[in-house]
């Protein structure tokens, strides 16, 4: 204790700040025994990019090879401070167009190659668009998305945009089995107070995806960075109905730079008791044994009380000392 399974460093994602060695160092300082380095993978169109991205001159072919260094970066680190902690090298999806899932196949292929260590260990599985329109970027590009779905009234533009995130979820669940299932519910990221119960074929989507990923054996991450966002709570809400269908939690801090490594960690535990979260989980390399997507990592259950590690007291007192 304790773990990430998510992070994003300055030095490969223009919406991060720090080196990926910062950030190493940073959750290595902070007492993190495993770490996932997953930075986000490349866009290939001229019109997925982010403005900070044409502002910096960046192109497809670019961000082709700039995640190829994060590769070459992470890998380094791995063996770098093998000693201190476990870094695991991995990947955050994108899904904008069929082009998106194409390229993450030819990506994998080239990346892992049988009969030489992985590069790429394993996927968080997340969805950030709908319809081709980022959904978290800014409220007004989440609005943009929202009104490609008008209709006579706002329940209905609703449950049409929720059933669509839902949809291209569940197509990048069934063709990618990534191991970790990133921020369940970021298509409500500006409507926290949204209940998927108001919205059946929505809840019907969930109850689907979350069975899809159960079945396979993937985690749900508790996603720190929902509360730094506003929530009250990480990423899934208490709504989603993962324990009940058996699954199964990681931890990310989903951080964006040294400055964000186990942010809000200190409310974890409290959210954690109050969605009735009594195990935690961790990926772990397991190289004589493949998982459902053919990489050789898997689940370990953290052993133990993990709600007692005197991390979460260290946490805490490290924010109340903050907020004096």
């Amino acid at each position: 204790m304790p773990h990430s399974h998510h992070s994003h460093s300055g030095q490969f994602c223009k919406h991060a700040a720090g080196t990926l060695e910062d950030v190493v160092l940073s959750a290595i300082q902070q007492g993190f025994t495993t770490y996932g380095l997953t930075e986000h993978v490349p866009r290939y169109r001229p019109e997925d990019l982010y403005p900070e991205e044409h502002d910096a001159g960046l192109s497809p072919d670019a961000l082709r090879a700039q995640f190829a260094a994060f590769l070459d970066e992470a890998h380094r680190l791995k063996e770098k401070y093998a000693g201190q902690i476990d870094l695991l090298v991995g990947l955050e999806t994108e899904f904008i167009s069929e082009a998106d899932m194409d390229e993450l196949d030819a990506l994998l292929r080239s990346a892992n190659v049988d009969g030489r260590p992985a590069r790429i260990e394993y996927l968080v599985g997340s969805v950030h668009h709908v319809r081709g329109i980022p959904i978290d970027f800014d409220r007004a590009t989440y609005l943009k998305a929202l009104s490609t779905f008008q209709s006579s009234d706002e329940h209905t533009t609703m449950e049409a945009f929720l059933c669509a995130y839902l949809d291209a979820q569940h197509a990048l669940l069934a063709r990618f089995r990534p191991e970790v299932v990133g921020h369940f519910d970021l298509c409500r990221l500006y409507t926290p107070e949204l209940q998927f119960a108001d919205y059946p074929a929505a809840l019907e989507r969930v109850r689907r995806n979350v069975g899809l990923a159960v079945g396979y054996g993937a985690a749900f991450e508790l996603n720190a960075a929902a509360f730094r966002k506003g929530w009250d709570a990480a990423y899934p809400g208490a709504d989603v109905i993962i324990l009940q269908a058996g699954g199964r939690f990681v931890l990310s801090d989903d951080s964006h730079g040294p400055h964000a490594v186990g942010l809000n960690y200190h409310r974890i535990p409290e959210y954690a008791r109050r969605m009735g979260i009594s195990e935690l989980w961790v990926l772990n390399r397991h190289d004589q044994v493949q998982n459902a997507a053919g990489r050789s990592v898997g689940l370990r259950r953290v052993p133990g009380e993990w709600l007692e590690h005197p991390f979460w007291s260290r946490k805490l007192e490290e924010q109340e000392k903050n907020a004096a």
